[in-house]
Parts: structure tokens; C-alpha cells; sequence
């Protein structure tokens, strides 16, 4: 199932794969490895660390609606990004 359309579905699969997440959330599929890692994400199940994960649609849905949780993974993908250019990370406001 294409990525975007999974936004105009009346009611989401029970599993979403990586690009339907990252649809869902609005962050970019290449971003989920990152909260999964930074422990802002949790797949189904216990997938090896190259196997294809799963995730709640529930529980996806449920942080979509979170402020806080979305503040605390846009800086953790942040910090991810400064960290890896080499960049120092900026005080928190």
C-alpha cells in the first residue's frame, strides 16, 4: 500500500510498516530507525535489528495526537542529525 495513501483510508490497517508511520507521524521513513532507537517508538513483536518491522496503528495514532511526544522526537531526530554533521547541539529553550 503507496505510503500517502494510507492517510486517505477511513480506518488504518492494524500493523503499519516503516512508510506508513512515518506517513501518519509526518516525519520521513528514513526517521523511524531513529525514534525506534531512541526509544520514542516501539515495533511489534521482537524483530532482529535488519528484519522488517511492525507497529501499532493505535498506538501510532495515539503520539500522533501527543504534543509532547512530538516535540520530544522532532529534537531526538534533531540531535541525531547535528550530532552526525558534527554539529554541537543547541540549548534548549
Amino acid at each position: 500500500m503507496p505510503d500517502r495513501t494510507i492517510l486517505g483510508l477511513l480506518r488504518l490497517p492494524a500493523r503499519l510498516d516503516v512508510g506508513q508511520v512515518a506517513a501518519v507521524l509526518g516525519f520521513q521513513p528514513y526517521e523511524i530507525p531513529i525514534l525506534v532507537r531512541g526509544n520514542l517508538l516501539r515495533p511489534l513483536g521482537r524483530p532482529a535489528p535488519n528484519s522488517h518491522k511492525y507497529f501499532c496503528a493505535a498506538e501510532v495514532e495515539e503520539l500522533s495526537r501527543d504534543r509532547a511526544w512530538l516535540d520530544r522526537a522532532t529534537k531526538t531526530v534533531a540531535a541525531h542529525f547535528q550530532d552526525k554533521n558534527g554539529k554541537p547541539a543547541e540549548a534548549a529553550a
